[in-house]
């Protein structure tokens, strides 16, 4: 099936670009809003940006457009703007959404399918948050922390490259704070620095550190490909 991604440049979107891949479907373009502000309900915010090198290291077409809100009514009608553009002129017949347990995410996009005529396709719906965070690593996922916002979750985790051994240290902490393993619920963000979509990883040349005594970012100032 043809279809278009919704894609932050995080670990979700970005595997479930992979998942849809290797379930047989062409993945021809992916659609990116970039959010007013990290209180957006719908979207991913920390280095969105960023998400251009991604998609040009994917050589995939690249569907964004900037909000000038963070309304999730405004959210909603944009990407049903750039998903009737990606119908249009890339002949997709469905989306891809790389959600896990949020309903009301799901229901907004699902939303958005049915009135657009598209198939909704969720590999990663309900999949066990061990498995999975463990599953990106054996496929050649490397990813880094970009945000944290939940108790248990420190600056020292902040621009922290997920490595093996940190699921097990993840896994004692979201017990014993209540967080989600696989960061569903908001608790951190990320973005992927290579995998096997990718013709060549980012490289950070300029961030910084901001953290607030609870929460805090990574923020992102200069990336190039590494070629």
């Amino acid at each position: 099936m043809n279809l278009a991604a919704l894609f932050s440049g995080g670990k979700d979107s970005t595997f479930a670009i992979y998942k849809a891949q290797s379930e047989g479907h062409n993945i021809k373009c992916v659609v990116t809003i970039f959010p007013k502000s990290d209180e957006s309900k719908l979207l991913h915010h920390p280095n969105i940006w960023l998400t251009t090198l991604q998609t040009k290291s994917m050589n995939i077409p690249h569907l964004f457009c900037q909000m000038n809100s963070n309304m999730t009514d405004d959210e909603t009608h944009e990407i049903e703007k750039l998903l009737t553009d990606a119908k249009k002129n890339h002949g997709i017949e469905g989306l891809v959404h790389g959600g896990i347990l949020s309903e009301f995410q799901k229901n907004n996009f699902k939303n958005i399918c049915t009135k657009l005529n598209l198939k909704m396709i969720s590999p990663l719906w309900k999949t066990n948050q061990k498995e999975y965070m463990n599953n990106l690593l054996e496929s050649k996922f490397r990813f880094m922390i970009t945000s944290v916002s939940s108790a248990g979750l420190d600056e020292l985790w902040l621009g922290k490259e997920i490595k093996k051994e940190d699921i097990d240290k993840l896994e004692k902490l979201a017990k014993k704070h209540g967080f989600n393993l696989s960061f569903e619920g908001g608790e951190a963000e990320t973005l992927v620095l290579d995998c096997p979509l990718f013709s060549s990883p980012i490289r950070i040349t300029k961030s910084q550190k901001i953290w607030d005594g609870y929460r805090g970012r990574f923020e992102i100032t200069e990336a190039i490909l590494d070629q």
